[in-house]
């Protein structure tokens, strides 16, 4: 009887000569031992502290190592469905993930799609295309997705590509270290879970195309808010109630009920096409806390109140951040009155969902800074920084203020073929050179961003000199100091440019944002709840708007990132997570509240 060799450890691995450590590691990495003899010698005196720890040694190594080693790595893994499929040559570890993903059985008009896509994306990068077959949840991905995937990145920029190739091998290596110390990621496949059952949930009009759409009261809203109700129930939190706003709140309760509480969560609404995680992450990851919590018969000192926000995104109504400015007194009354695009008038839609469509009622939900210890807030990234650093998890240091402008600059419309260039009052050009201007002026200082995202020339033709030319301006830093001296110098460079070429403009100011320092003792807790991992400490600003800001202007709060995949793309149906990058933010959390 043959006695099952046992799972890889930490313990082994630490202990083990370089000879030994590579061997233990073969397999991971495709025919590339370089990676794990470079990992140990990175290998730290005490050994790695955590799998996690483990892995980001190893996307270290790649990602310092010479270009023409990495596209060596690239070149060493399979075409998908390929040659080497057919020929049965393939590794153990591709025949594995290659055969749970399907693709062993593809039909033939799937196997001929999959021959050209091989075959024209090597003829345009010279390497063959890696996905992480199984997925974000380690379970496979459909062959639609993947033949999707794989059409969708044969257009990207040959440099963009080959660092997606390297994260897709580094999910791969991940899984593949996964199933070599037998480990599952259980809380993250849970959240990984409840994000997907809730994206079920999304209004008429989207649905039918397979597009996540939730905007403030619909059905689809008021659906996803009774499931978060359900779940909280089910997680075992003892008080949960939907409030006048439309907030799903749990309430776990402390061992001292006296004492304050850690109140966290964040928002269930979405922009319009959007994805599955932004926001939503934010309440799912402490559900699933509690959830550990109810089922090890635990009660932390301090009790837990977690909020998923009904509006953050502003879609419906001109009413950003309508669900935690209740919460801190700041709800305006002017927005009962307001009208959607069909003319739904706030106060009557939120009657018709059975809420109190009343100021007193809202009033009443403003929560008492005295009675919490602080807000702390999870949210996936929303940009590639963490990608590029392979790094699944980030500290905010601040959220950043932001100032909005829509704007138009006036010259003379004038025909394209007989004016002159020197006598041209060319409103367009004269935005061009404001576009240029903001991108060199914000780039020179850390942590400053500045874009012009909607341009419009009003009835422009091509044989015709622009008249007339819209824009936006959006204006970040993580301090106002900072936001505002690159408002003083925008403005003056768009006066001076009117001015320079003869045009007029009109600047409206239509949001300011205030920055969002986080509080040292918070994210100091979340510095040290990252640590316990074995991660390395990536501090970052958030040039999202967060509901965590809101809050602040009542007590301290800070903030979790969790990487993006998809060169962290957001607010977009290729917005995704992995599980295991998600069984690390549960932990933090858990790490943190433990620490209280």
């Amino acid at each position: 009887m043959t006695t099952p060799a046992p799972a890889l450890t930490l313990d082994l691995l630490n202990a083990a000569d370089e000879t030994r450590f590579v061997a233990l590691l073969d397999g991971i990495y495709e025919h590339s031992p370089w990676i794990a003899r470079r990992a140990f010698a990175a290998r730290p005196a005490a050994g790695f502290a955590s799998l996690a720890a483990l892995k980001h040694a190893m996307a270290t190594v790649v990602r310092e190592a010479a270009l023409d080693e990495q596209l060596g790595l690239i070149r060493a893994h399979p075409e998908l469905a390929g040659k080497a499929m057919v020929a049965r040559t393939l590794t153990a570890e591709s025949t594995n993930e290659q055969g749970k993903a399907g693709l062993t059985d593809c039909t033939p008009e799937e196997f001929a799609r999959l021959q050209q896509l091989n075959a024209d994306y090597n003829a345009r990068f010279g390497w063959p295309f890696i996905l992480a077959v199984r997925g974000p949840r380690g379970d496979g991905l459909s062959r639609g997705q993947i033949i999707e995937t794989f059409a969708r990145r044969l257009n990207a920029h040959p440099d963009i590509e080959r660092a997606e190739c390297l994260r897709n091998i580094h999910r791969i290596a991940e899984i593949r270290l996964n199933d070599k110390f037998g480990v599952t990621p259980t809380l993250g496949n849970q959240v990984w879970d409840w994000a997907e059952s809730l994206a079920r949930f999304s209004d008429p009009g989207f649905a039918e195309h397979g597009q996540l759409t939730v905007l403030y009261l619909t059905e689809a809203h008021r659906a996803a808010a009774a499931q978060l109700a359900d779940w909280m129930r089910e997680c075992g939190f003892d008080e949960v109630s939907l409030d006048a706003v439309g907030n799903v709140v749990g309430v776990y309760h402390g061992q001292d009920r006296d004492a304050p509480r850690l109140l966290t969560g964040s928002h269930y609404d979405t922009v319009r096409n959007g994805g599955k995680y932004d926001g939503r992450l934010g309440i799912l990851v402490p559900m699933a806390c509690v959830r550990e919590l109810k089922r090890q018969g635990r009660r932390l000192r301090h009790g837990l109140e977690v909020v998923g926000f009904s509006e953050e995104e502003g879609q419906r109504y001109k009413a950003t951040f309508l669900g935690s400015s209740a919460l801190v007194g700041r709800f305006d009354p002017a927005w009962l009155d307001q009208a959607d695009a069909d003319g739904v008038v706030l106060r009557e839609l939120m009657r018709e969902a059975g809420l109190p469509g009343t100021m007193d009622a809202i009033r009443a939900l403003e929560r008492d800074p005295a009675r919490y210890l602080g807000v702390v807030e999870v949210h996936i990234e929303q940009g590639p920084v963490l990608n590029a650093l392979d790094l699944p998890l980030g500290v905010v240091t601040s959220i950043n203020g932001s100032l909005r402008y829509v704007g138009e600059v006036r010259g003379l419309a004038s025909h394209a073929g007989t004016t002159p260039m020197g006598s041209r009052r060319d409103a367009a050009a004269a935005v061009a050179e404001l576009i240029l201007y903001v991108e060199e002026r914000a780039g020179a200082v850390p942590e400053v961003v500045g874009t012009v995202g909607q341009l419009q020339v009003p009835n422009g033709s091509i044989n015709v000199i622009p008249g007339r030319c819209r824009f936006s301006l959006d204006l970040r830093a993580t301090t106002d100091a900072a936001r505002d001296a690159l408002d003083v110098d925008v403005r003056q460079r768009l006066a001076e440019i009117c001015e320079r070429r003869g045009l007029s403009f009109t600047l409206e100011r239509t949001e300011a944002a205030a920055a969002a320092p986080s509080a040292p003792a918070w994210q100091t807790r979340w510095e040290a709840a990252v640590g316990a991992l074995g991660l390395p400490v990536h501090r970052m600003p958030s040039g999202a708007g967060h509901d965590a800001m809101k809050l602040h202007q009542a007590m301290p709060q800070a903030m979790l990132f969790q990487r993006g995949l998809n060169l962290g793309i957001s607010h977009n149906p290729l917005e995704a997570i992995s599980n295991d990058d998600t069984e690390l933010c549960v932990r933090a959390f858990q790490a943190l509240l433990d620490g209280l």
